[in-house]
């Protein structure tokens, strides 16, 4: 693919919010904001010079998906995919059409300092938890599980929400009551529970596993809204149904490509960053692509 086709940089002419790892925050209106979707991926809280083409479509178009099939339950933030249809409707008629698929115009909101972890599935960091002390977050879990079992129940095991260079670290439910108030930890576990629930059933139909995955919520009017990326391969670990079998990592349809290309390397996962080859960059593309494909059943346009 084109470089040109790329876009690892924004710079428009509105006023920049916040610059992520992936997404640049931009204000469109005192009450809106505008989430850019770069091509950017990071690896070990490193960010690539590379960029992933078609990775910051899927994102935003994925989460579109979700937000429009989970709005008449969980309340959130989502008014529309930048096109040139909403460009007009919300005064963006300058934007360049390279920003188009790959932004999403949101309320802006409050955003809450907790990551809304869920877990099905005992991988990655839960893993490690539970075999180092028998736990994730504040649940005990009994003894005899292996690498990917499958949990008792979707489990809510929230983190702190750190800025780099910090890492995110595991908070105990009565962490988060006390930071956000009762009321609201309260709605922000219900609603991560109940959107993992649901996810988790669309993507089995589909053929998917949701192992993990978080949300983040914020507030509107003083309502806990779901806001940024929602059930995407950046935020979820997703496993072939087909291919799973508990007692090992399994393969995910994310970013693995790169991780496991950056594992081989004599590199100390501080920037600067590595040189990625041409076949890692294709083959991450391939599995972001091939996610939202089989999730949503239509064609990445």
């Amino acid at each position: 693919m084109s470089s040109s086709k790329i876009l690892v940089d924004t710079d428009l002419d509105l006023p920049l919010i916040n610059r992520g790892k992936v997404r640049d925050v931009y204000e469109i209106a005192k009450d809106q904001v505008l989430l850019v979707a770069t091509d950017r991926i990071s690896a070990f809280d490193v960010v690539m010079n590379e960029g992933i083409p078609q990775k910051g479509k899927v994102l935003s178009k994925l989460s579109a998906f979700w937000f429009n099939r989970t709005a008449d339950v969980i309340p959130n933030a989502f008014l529309g995919v930048l096109d040139f249809d909403n460009a007009v409707q919300f005064n963006l008629e300058g934007i360049n059409p390279k920003y188009f698929d790959r932004s999403i115009i949101m309320k802006k909101a409050e955003p809450l300092p907790v990551e809304c972890v869920v877990r099905g599935y005992l991988s990655g960091s839960g893993w490690k938890d539970y075999q180092s002390h028998r736990a994730i977050a504040d649940v005990l879990l009994d003894e005899g599980f292996l690498e990917s079992s499958q949990l008792p129940s979707p489990t809510f095991t929230p983190s702190t929400k750190a800025s780099p260079p910090e890492h995110d670290r595991p908070m105990t439910y009565s962490e988060v009551e006390q930071l956000v108030g009762r009321e609201i930890a309260n709605a922000i576990k219900i609603r991560a529970l109940a959107l993992y629930g649901f996810g988790s059933q669309e993507c089995r139909k589909k053929g998917i596993i949701v192992a993990d995955t978080k949300f983040e919520f914020g507030l509107i009017d003083g309502e806990p809204c779901l806001i940024d990326e929602v059930m995407t391969p950046d935020s979820s670990r997703f496993w072939s149904v087909d291919e799973y079998f508990p007692g090992k990592s399994q393969n995910s349809y994310d970013k693995q490509p790169l991780r496991d290309f950056l594992e081989t390397l004599d590199w100390d996962k501080e920037p600067p960053p590595p040189i990625l080859p041409n076949d890692v960059i294709e083959a991450t593309t391939s599995r972001y692509v091939l996610a939202y494909e089989l999730i949503t059943g239509t064609p990445l346009e």
